[in-house]
């Protein structure tokens, strides 16, 4: 053979490789219908106090339902994809129950914070799915829906009508790992899957106790600087510092373990370049933000 025949030989090699690896990602998701583009939303999933709270019973809660009401009036949702901060292991997995429970995982609340239910149906099929888009995602229905996905779905839709299931943190993992990784899951919002990031863009809990529980609600004054530099951030679309937060003079402050603060990146990787970032909720606490925004 020739080199300019082998040369020629190895193009072609790599050309059909390339169309084999499109044609793949094509096959992973075209089980599920198009649709048009759905939003992706991060929340705040407020005050454990407020958890036995009705609807509309204060304003953070009402923006939940409010926002909740126009994406559904928007958008046909097929399945939820919530990034709790309250489901952290070792390695990623996705809940692939068809009836996930709802896990009480918090102590010492009185009864009632242990009586409700969200009964919405699982999502498996669709669960399945984000382990062939992201391989190393590994299946499991040892777990439900915690405290950081149903007390905000509960007042987002409280029908509890549209199937839900949860994707873990990587707890040992950087930021920008979670960043790559959820990159990988923006073909779902092509194929009518909401996707919400539920943490804080402050949570020391530390902080916060010293206030919450002597019924000072005032915050500090940093958790205001922090949680409004996030803002200035989104603002700007300068997304890799707010990836990389620990830099800047208040991160370990607001966010001194990562599990509340990594569904925020999982949101923000989502976005494609340009597209509309609105500010459905700004509350900050003693230590702890409520800050809630929608993107798309």
């Amino acid at each position: 053979m020739q080199r300019k025949d082998f040369l020629k030989l190895l193009g072609l090699t790599a050309i059909t490789a390339q169309t084999m690896k499109l044609q793949a990602l094509s096959n992973i998701t075209s089980s599920f219908a198009s649709s048009d583009k759905m939003p992706v939303l991060f929340t705040s999933h407020g005050n454990p106090m407020d958890i036995p709270l009705g609807l509309h019973a204060n304003p953070f809660l009402t923006s939940l339902a409010l926002v909740g009401e126009k994406v559904r009036k928007e958008h046909e949702i097929k399945a939820i994809l919530v990034v709790s901060a309250h489901w952290c292991t070792k390695g990623t997995l996705v809940n692939v129950s068809t009836a996930p429970e709802t896990i009480y995982d918090y102590y010492g609340f009185p009864p009632e914070y242990y009586t409700q239910k969200y009964p919405a149906p699982g999502s498996p099929e669709t669960a399945k799915e984000v382990t062939k888009l992201i391989p190393k995602v590994q299946q499991t229905k040892e777990w439900g829906l915690d405290h950081g996905a149903w007390p905000m779905l509960k007042h987002m839709f409280p029908k509890a009508d549209v199937p839900v299931f949860e994707m873990s943190i990587d707890y040992y993992k950087p930021a920008q790992y979670h960043f790559d990784l959820a990159k990988q899951l923006r073909p779902l919002r092509e194929k009518g899957i909401l996707i919400i990031g539920s943490g804080a863009v402050v949570h020391n809990l530390q902080e916060a106790g010293k206030r919450f529980f002597n019924g000072n609600m005032n915050p500090y004054g940093w958790d205001i600087e922090f949680d409004q530099w996030i803002k200035q951030q989104l603002d700007k679309r300068d997304i890799q510092s707010i990836v990389h937060y620990e830099k800047q003079k208040l991160g370990m402050m607001a966010a001194p373990t990562p599990d509340h603060y990594v569904p925020l990146i999982y949101s923000l990787a989502m976005m494609d370049e340009n597209e509309n970032i609105e500010h459905s909720f700004e509350e900050v606490l003693p230590a702890f933000s409520n800050r809630s925004f929608r993107i798309g």
